[in-house]
């Protein structure tokens, strides 16, 4: 279940290989100083393509976060899709991050790095990473309601999973997906045991 990789651009439109291409470029380096012509040359297009389907390069950095973000959607979806209690898809998603922080290609969450960089000056790229933490917390609040927990555990639990993104980014270990997994199945057990009988394996 890799994340989004750029190893074959070639046989892709023009867009999606700028697309990948800035991907693996900003994620590798910096956004400000990976220039245009580095991203046309790395998807073997010329600047006329690069014309033809971006206004500037602005317009493909939001392009680039539309992409993260259908991309993290996507796979979330995919490691929650084999389970039907709502309590063993919000841990599965901790499964999901161990698979994710173990590849080579992992350098951290690609909003938390957006944000880093570019939102102290940029609002329009602080307000996008925002959204996606927005529709993450969601999505798992969601969860913890189906699974009859409060709402508050929904957000402490995705907060436990956004810890983990940053930890394993500067430890470079997948330990931090392995204990936030514990510390979610904890706390959802806690809640379960405080609201009656009911409880799961941890």
């Amino acid at each position: 279940m890799p994340h989004p990789s750029t190893t074959v651009v070639e046989d892709a439109s023009d867009r999606v290989a700028l697309i990948r291409s800035a991907d693996h470029l900003f994620t590798i380096g910096h956004i400000r100083s990976t220039t245009i012509d580095a991203i046309d040359a790395h998807a073997h297009r010329t600047r006329a393509a690069f014309d033809a389907v971006f206004r500037d390069k602005d317009d493909l950095i939001v392009a680039v976060l539309d992409y993260r973000h259908a991309a993290w959607n996507r796979h979330l979806a995919d490691a929650m899709a084999p389970s039907a209690d709502p309590r063993d898809k919000i841990l599965s998603i901790f499964s999901y991050l161990e698979t994710w922080f173990a590849e080579p290609t992992f350098h951290g969450c690609a909003f938390v790095n957006v944000y880093a960089e570019l939102g102290p000056e940029i609002p329009w790229a602080a307000d996008y990473a925002a959204k996606h933490k927005n529709v993450f917390i969601d999505l798992v609040t969601r969860l913890a309601l189906e699974a009859g927990l409060p709402e508050s555990a929904g957000t402490s639990i995705a907060l436990l999973a956004e810890g983990a993104q940053v930890t394993a980014a500067l430890t470079r270990t997948i330990a931090p997906a392995r204990e936030a997994r514990s510390a979610a199945a904890m706390l959802i057990a806690l809640y379960q045991e405080e609201s009656g009988p009911g409880g799961f394996d941890l």
